[in-house]
Formats: structure tokens, C-alpha cells, sequence
């Protein structure tokens, strides 16, 4: 009896050790959001007082009035989008054609290739900015949404093969083999039987580029100088200055800059771990 009532402290100490823990982790990630959020609502000189107020005085939504007034806010969100939706065209199909021609086909060099890839994220971007901005310059590509995708995809299409492999490679041959026997040919299998099939992997690929893409700005804001095609990123950043920071206009672009990828993996987020893991256990 004594065993028993010893093993149940035990259990809920250590079940009240582990929520705390938890409670705690969560409180510290969630604190930052809070107060960003207190501090967009509320004028900066009830922001700015020590000790500082925990909670919203006076709150008004004056810095999102003044954001949309004072800067093209809906126009940098609307490139943001538009970079962000078109690197992830671009990563997804060459990710689903990289994917397919290392996972189902034989090929010399298949394996160097594979980890060449791979070895490419090994190269921080920092490095390489500096000569991708002259080589675009040269070609006249700066200052080019859809040439600043093509920069986001180059570096996330590693990241969508490699997804995909494993996905691609946990459908059986039996399944191919059926198909070509039904008069498939390789594009007619990919593109009816392997991307079906294959589509919660697609999709965590297409989050990844699309969330690669929207919270760039190393890239964004040296490939474009122009106010008009700055993406929201480099739009917030560019309201700073050496004798001015407008924290309330700042943190409520914040606020709304990061609202969309929040919404988005809201609501696909049980594909993302199914696509994720996908090809993990082979039947």
C-alpha cells in the first residue's frame, strides 16, 4: 500500500515538474508577442516609462492609422506576397522534378548529386550576396520581384528535394509498374499517381518556401533600392532612422507582417507534420 501511494507522489510530482517546465517555455515564447502587441496599442510615452506597464493604458489604434498613412504598407505587403506565392511555384515543381529523377530513376552520379545539394546549405547566404547582387546588376535584374523569387527558390530547393525524396521513395514500384503496364509514361505517372499521393509533402514543401521567402530580408533589401517594390521586411525596416524610431508604427507593421504566415499554418499545419514525416516507416 505504502509502495503504491509512493509511486503516485512520484507521478504527480513529476507531472508537476513537467508543466511547469512547460508552462514556463511557453510563457517566455508567448511574453515577446504580448508585448508587442501592449506596445502597438498604446502610445510611446506610456511604452517607454520605467518600470515599464505590463498591461495596455490607453489603448488606441493609432500607429496602425499612422502606419497605412505615413507609408505604402499595403503595397510592401502586397509585394511580399507576390515574391513569396511565386518562390513557391518555382520551389515546389522543381523540387517535385528533382525529387522524382533522384528517388525513382538510375543514374550516374545521382548520389554526388544528392549531396551536392545538400552541401549547399552549408554556404550562409552572407557569403554569396555580394556576387549574386553584381552578377543581377550586370543583367539587369535588381530591382526585379520575380528575379528576387528566383534567388529565394535557389535556396530553398534543396531543402523541398530532400523533403520529397523519402516520400517519393516510400510508393511502392508496384504501383509504377501498374501504371506503365495501363500505358503511363514517366510524366503521366508523376503527375497522376506520385504527386496524389505525395501531396501533404508537397504542401510542407510549398510552407517551407513560402515561409522562407515572406521572412527574408538579407536578400531583399540588396537586390531592391526602389520604396515601391520594397517587400514588407525591408518596408518596416526602412521606417527606422538615426533620430527617429516610431516603436508604436513599427511594432503594429510587425504585428500585421507577421499575422499571414501565423494564419497559414494555423490552418495547414496537421499536413505539414504528415508531409514532413512522409516516407519515414515504409509499409
Amino acid at each position: 500500500m505504502n509502495v503504491v501511494i509512493g509511486s503516485k507522489r512520484t507521478m504527480l510530482v513529476r507531472s508537476i515538474f513537467r508543466y511547469s517546465i512547460i508552462t514556463f517555455v511557453c510563457l517566455l515564447v508567448i511574453f515577446p508577442l504580448y508585448w508587442m502587441l501592449v506596445t502597438a496599442i498604446q502610445p510611446p510615452d506610456i511604452s517607454l516609462q520605467y518600470p515599464p506597464v505590463l498591461y495596455p493604458k490607453a489603448a488606441n489604434l493609432h500607429g496602425f492609422q499612422q502606419l497605412f498613412q505615413d507609408n505604402p504598407m499595403a503595397r510592401w505587403l502586397l509585394n511580399s506576397g507576390f515574391v513569396a506565392a511565386l518562390t513557391t511555384l518555382i520551389t515546389t515543381s522543381f523540387s517535385i522534378l528533382g525529387a522524382y529523377a533522384i528517388s525513382w530513376f538510375k543514374w550516374r552520379g545521382k548520389f554526388v548529386f544528392g549531396m551536392m545539394l545538400l552541401f549547399t546549405q552549408m554556404l550562409p547566404e552572407a557569403l554569396i550576396v555580394i556576387p549574386i547582387y553584381k552578377m543581377y546588376s550586370q543583367i539587369h535584374f535588381a530591382n526585379n520581384l520575380p528575379a528576387l523569387s528566383l534567388i529565394h527558390a535557389a535556396f530553398v530547393i534543396p531543402v523541398g528535394v530532400w523533403i520529397l525524396r523519402p516520400a517519393f521513395e516510400s510508393i511502392p514500384k508496384e504501383v509504377s509498374e501498374a501504371a506503365q503496364i495501363d500505358g503511363c509514361d514517366y510524366f503521366a505517372l508523376l503527375r497522376k499517381i506520385i504527386i496524389p499521393l505525395c501531396s501533404p509533402a508537397i504542401l510542407a514543401v510549398g510552407v517551407v518556401a513560402f515561409f522562407a521567402s515572406w521572412g527574408d530580408y538579407l536578400m531583399a533589401v540588396t537586390m531592391i533600392s526602389k520604396q515601391d517594390l520594397y517587400p514588407a521586411s525591408v518596408g518596416l525596416a526602412s521606417t527606422m532612422s538615426q533620430l527617429d524610431t516610431p516603436i508604436q508604427e513599427l511594432l503594429s507593421g510587425a504585428l500585421i507582417y507577421g499575422l499571414p504566415p501565423v494564419i497559414l499554418y494555423m490552418f495547414i499545419q496537421k499536413f505539414i507534420i504528415s508531409g514532413l514525416t512522409a516516407g519515414a516507416i515504409k509499409g
